[in-house]
C-alpha cells in the first residue's frame, strides 16, 4: 500500500471503504476496567457509610461523657459544736446520687448563704452511674438566725468521664433535714 492511501482525505469523494485490517477504531471502556470502576464506588460508598456511623457513635459517647445530672441530699450530722460568738458548727455528710450515665469523681461542694455555709472536707469521691456517694461536709449556721425556707442551691464542682472539670448545681432542701434538726438543738435554749 502506497504511502498516499495511508492518509484519508475526507475532501475527496469516491473512496472505496477503508480496509478494516488497517484501521483502528475506539472502542468503549473494557469491562474489566468498568467493573473495576463500580467496585471502587462500592467501596468507597461502605467505607464512608462506616466513617459518618463511627463519627456519630464518638459524637453520641462524647455528649454522654459529658453530662451531668446530681441529686444532692442532706444525710446525717455526725459531730456539731457551737463557739463564744453563737455560730453552729456540724460535720455531717450529703448523700450524691448520679443520675447520669457515667461516671463523675466530686472535687468540691459549696453552697453560701446569707444565713447558711455549707463546704466540703477536701476529698473527691468516684460515683458510678446510678450510684450514691456520702461527701463530708461542714455546715455552718449562725445562732438566732433562721434559715430560708427555699432549697440552698449547691455547687459541685466535678469532673466527667471525658476528664473535663464542669460545675452543677442542685436545690438542697434543709427544712426537716438531720442538719437542720441537729442545728436547731446546738441553738436552742440552754
Amino acid at each position: 500500500m502506497p504511502a498516499e492511501d495511508a492518509v484519508i482525505d475526507l475532501d475527496t469523494p469516491g473512496r472505496g471503504p477503508v480496509d478494516a485490517a488497517t484501521s483502528r477504531v475506539r472502542r468503549g471502556p473494557r469491562p474489566r476496567v468498568a467493573l473495576g470502576l463500580v467496585a471502587a464506588l462500592v467501596a468507597g460508598a461502605v467505607l464512608g457509610g462506616w466513617g459518618v456511623d463511627r463519627s456519630r457513635e464518638a459524637r453520641a459517647r462524647q455528649e454522654r461523657d459529658a453530662t451531668v445530672a446530681l441529686v444532692a441530699i442532706p444525710a446525717n450530722a455526725d459531730s456539731g459544736s457551737t463557739n463564744a460568738g453563737g455560730r453552729a458548727r456540724i460535720e455531717g455528710s450529703l448523700a450524691v446520687v448520679n443520675a447520669g450515665p457515667s461516671p463523675v469523681t466530686v472535687r468540691s461542694v459549696r453552697a453560701d448563704s446569707p444565713t447558711v455555709l455549707i463546704q466540703d472536707l477536701g476529698r473527691t469521691r468516684l460515683i458510678r452511674p446510678g450510684g450514691t456517694g456520702w461527701i463530708g461536709v461542714v455546715v455552718l449556721l449562725q445562732c438566732g438566725e433562721t434559715p430560708g425556707t427555699e432549697p440552698l442551691t449547691v455547687r459541685f464542682s466535678v469532673q466527667t468521664a471525658d476528664g473535663q472539670v464542669r460545675e452543677a448545681h442542685y436545690p438542697v432542701a434543709l427544712v426537716g433535714s438531720a442538719w437542720l434538726d441537729t442545728l436547731s438543738r446546738m441553738c436552742g435554749p440552754r
